[in-house]
């Protein structure tokens, strides 16, 4: 089991059960890849169940077949967690967005406000969608979709962007309702 003498959450979750095999080997593999093992999957590790649900539709938005590149999924994630706030996941996405992009400005921009970056109309629409959609998606009509179709994204890519955006606006809430704290990595990663 991980060790839990520096807590990812302010809760103190009893285990439900032990991960199974496949679930270490997972944990084992973000350790090796990235050099630890995410506060997030640490959280989510008091429930097999729970954490199977997680990381599986993290894999598939985030990692999965997509029009959408792996940083533009990031900037999503950095863009709705910036709207909501999160404190972990701007610290996470935002590093990703780093290292993705190779430029440390960037992350920091969209961070800060996306707005103020040198972002192509691609990348602009994208953003200015996800932001509607945290903010006001009662809002969100026909022409809304027309202009990412009109920036370059097909259906399927429109389907991406708000499954991903959601997945944001879900794990935000859940980050902050539970004081969950990104890892001291995070913070010097890309810079």
């Amino acid at each position: 089991m991980i060790d839990t003498k520096d807590r990812a959450v302010a809760l103190e979750l009893e285990q439900d059960e032990p991960l199974t095999d496949s679930q270490e080997k997972y944990l084992a593999l973000c350790d090796d890849k990235i050099g630890f093992i995410p506060n997030v999957l640490k959280a989510y590790s008091f429930n097999p169940v729970k954490f199977q649900a997680f990381t599986d539709m993290y894999n598939d938005l985030m990692l999965g077949p997509s029009g959408l590149s792996k940083l533009e999924r990031e900037m999503l994630a950095v863009a709705a967690s910036s709207v909501n706030h999160c404190f972990y996941c701007l610290t996470a996405h935002g590093a990703a967005v780093r290292q993705l992009s190779n430029d440390p400005k960037l992350g920091e921009e969209i961070v800060m406000n996306y707005r103020s970056a040198d972002l192509s109309d691609r990348h602009r629409a994208m953003l200015d969608f996800a932001t509607m959609m945290t903010e006001t998606p009662e809002v969100i009509e026909e022409h809304d979709r027309q202009a990412l179709r009109d920036a370059g994204f097909s259906d399927r890519d429109i389907w991406d962007i708000a499954a991903v955006v959601s997945f944001f606006n879900m794990t935000n809430r859940m980050a902050t309702a539970v004081d969950m704290r990104p890892n001291d990595e995070y913070h010097a990663l890309a810079r």
